[in-house]
């Protein structure tokens, strides 16, 4: 039986959901974020929905022609398909754009640890026959953190259906491990002990998710700090922290879905676009540049941290635009 609901979102308390009614109103002054309306000055629509799938209630958001080329958004840890609010109408006038949440994050149902293996792979699965029930075929990706190889595996098990792909703060050409923050995260990978288990999570913390949006940012001011109380509440569910442990330990079983996924990048460079947040203290800049024998993928560095839709989505998202006018079909 599930754990945990959109229900239970609610209880958290009514100022969360109080400051997130008024995100749309305060976001649409900030400076670094696009306009409410898409480039073509239309209002887009943004449509919240849940559907069943392999018996699991999935959360998403969908906006654009239900016509158009297809746009898949795979959000990051310890987020949802939230992250990408301000992007989304930057794209749908022109785009079928669909976001999921995964199991155990966002609106998605919360199946228990027993009930459901909570793998990057198994959550692969889910997007997969999310999108095969909604009908889609050929689509570009935008991944970003967990979207990476989230997303790799459908772009590995289905690349004739990949017009292409945006990365942003994700790992693309191996794990970036140097350095304090990743140094307890091996530690974990390499026993999985108690003890290693209990000193990830700190990460879990709402510091440690605040610090999340803000590292690497030039003006911490224009970071809603709904992302981290939202994120924060959600984590705080009943049973989510074990199931978040689970998925920082998975981590380790990503390196060859993201070894296969460079050769992919390096054979289909035209189809490949990077834009990414290079004062990430996660994926650093030095990380996410191709190498010399990837020269021909477009590579966009952006002064942000790990969140940079947060502060820079003007800017990615018309990167994004012109990127995928080139890629996608007519």
């Amino acid at each position: 039986m599930p754990i945990g609901s959109r229900r239970t979102f609610v209880v958290l308390g009514a100022g969360v959901l109080a400051a997130a009614a008024g995100e749309s109103a305060r976001n649409a002054t900030t400076p670094g974020l696009p306009d409410v309306r898409a480039p073509g000055g239309t209002l887009v629509e943004t449509r919240f929905h849940t559907i069943e799938v392999s018996g699991l209630d999935v959360f998403y958001r969908e906006a654009g022609p239900a016509a158009a080329p297809v746009v898949l958004l795979l959000h990051g840890f310890p987020t949802s398909s939230r992250m990408f609010r301000h992007l989304i109408p930057m794209l749908a006038d022109t785009y079928r754009v669909i976001a999921p949440d995964y199991p155990a994050f966002g609106h998605s149902a919360v199946p228990s640890r027993s009930d459901f293996h909570y793998t990057h792979a198994h959550l692969s699965e889910v997007v997969e026959a999310l999108i095969n029930k909604l009908g889609v075929g050929r689509f570009a990706l935008y991944v970003m953190d967990f979207g990476g190889p989230i997303g790799y595996r459908l772009m590995l098990k289905y690349p004739d259906r990949i017009t292409g792909v945006v990365v942003q703060n994700a790992p693309a050409f191996g794990e970036p491990t140097d350095g304090p923050l990743w140094a307890t995260l091996q530690a974990y990978w390499k026993d999985g002990s108690s003890a290693h288990r209990d000193s990830v999570r700190s990460s879990l913390t709402p510091e440690a998710v605040r610090n999340q949006y803000v590292a690497g940012t030039r003006d911490p001011s224009l970071i809603d700090p709904d992302n981290w109380t939202i994120d924060s509440a959600l984590l705080a569910r009943p049973g989510v922290d074990e199931i978040m442990l689970d998925l920082l330990y998975e981590i380790r079983n990503n390196r060859q879905t993201v070894a296969s996924a460079r050769q992919f990048f390096k054979a289909h460079p035209g189809q490949v676009m990077i834009a990414t947040g290079v004062n990430d203290p996660f994926f650093p800049g030095a990380s996410m540049k191709p190498p010399a024998d990837m020269s021909e993928i477009e590579f966009h560095p952006i002064d942000s941290g790990h969140f940079a839709l947060e502060d820079r989505c003007a800017e990615i998202g018309s990167l994004t635009r012109g990127f995928l006018s080139r890629v996608m079909p007519d």
